[in-house]
């Protein structure tokens, strides 16, 4: 049989590049390779290029082909693990769509709309999921800062509206520090989100499905050591305790996992997400969905499928094998 030429694509534009590096090789350690080909694909600004045997091979963006010991090789699906644009945001998907190449993560309006955190979540809240409140500020546009602070009350949380690993977040106390935050959270995005802050257990819910299953998989609790999951807690092991299965009771990770699945279908997504949610006073509220979550060897998805009794190879070999067959 054949091997497949799968290309793990990483990456991309923003602050988010150097995690996706390690996602990208921890797809490489997880995906088959008595069944497919691997080849890091590196996207930036300046190239994009694979990297194997140490021989730099430019990627020809007219059919998404490398050349490779004077050999074309065709690639049978890309696995994208870009953390940010424009990878997460739709751009890369629309590119493959175009050139009839299979990819694990969602299209393009599934893509483009969970990237835009504050569009997904009201539009999420019109079908029952619980949310906080939160004010949306874009860049050259008027905003009044009393309004705001009406909107969220104190704590609350300024971040850029599209975006993630909580680059540009700061956890605001009081009005005198508003502002400062948002001109930071602008720094990464056009577009800045002011959430509610809503004190509680934090736990995330990986899932996949393909046409023949779907793996809903065990919560992980999230306990920073730091006053939020910031990127310190999220990249610096002595941060963060990360429990998986979390230390909720049956009934509410079961609520929490069936809502997980409703908001897949919803969203139409392919391949792997990831749910964020707070635990409040019984309440379950939705943080964000995460449409390429990390991939290293301790991120959540990794460590949950572990607790499930899964075998990631396995598990990753249904996601592309799906994605081709689409």
């Amino acid at each position: 049989m054949d091997r497949k030429n799968i290309a793990i694509v990483y990456g991309g534009y923003s602050s988010e590049e150097i995690i996706s590096r390690k996602s990208a090789d921890g797809v490489s350690s997880f995906i088959d390779t008595s069944k497919y080909n691997v080849y890091p694909l590196l996207i930036t600004a300046d190239k994009w290029s694979v990297v194997k045997n140490n021989q730099e091979m430019p990627v020809n963006k007219s059919d998404f082909t490398i050349t490779e010991n004077g050999e074309t090789v065709k690639f049978d699906c890309a696995y994208i693990t870009i953390h940010g644009t424009p990878g997460e945001d739709g751009q890369l998907q629309g590119y493959l769509k175009m050139l009839n190449i299979p990819h694990t993560t969602c299209d393009v309006m599934a893509a483009s709309l969970t990237f835009n955190k504050y569009i997904c979540n009201q539009l999420l809240k019109n079908f029952g999921i619980l949310v906080g409140n939160s004010a949306l500020i874009r860049k050259g546009k008027a905003y009044t800062i009393d309004h705001i602070a009406k909107t969220t009350g104190f704590p609350c949380f300024v971040k850029p509206n599209a975006g993630g690993s909580s680059f540009g977040v700061t956890k605001v106390k009081n009005i005198e520090q508003l502002e400062p935050a948002i001109q930071k959270a602008f720094t990464e995005s056009d577009e800045v989100i002011v959430e509610q802050f809503i004190e509680g257990t934090e736990v995330t819910c990986g899932i996949y499905k393909t046409r023949e299953k779907t793996e809903i998989l065990p919560l992980t609790e999230v306990v920073s050591k730091n006053e939020f999951f910031d990127f310190e807690a999220k990249y610096t092991a002595e941060k963060v305790t990360e429990i998986t299965p979390a230390r909720i009771n049956k009934e509410l990770t079961l609520s929490i996992q069936t809502e997980t699945s409703k908001i897949y279908d919803l969203l139409n997504c392919k391949g792997f997400i990831r749910a964020d949610y707070i635990i409040s006073n019984d309440k379950v509220f939705l943080l964000e969905i995460n449409t390429t979550p990390g991939m290293t060897p301790t991120s959540f998805i990794p460590q949950q499928i572990k607790a499930k009794g899964l075998d990631i190879k396995q598990v990753f070999s249904e996601i592309i094998e799906d994605a081709i067959k689409r």
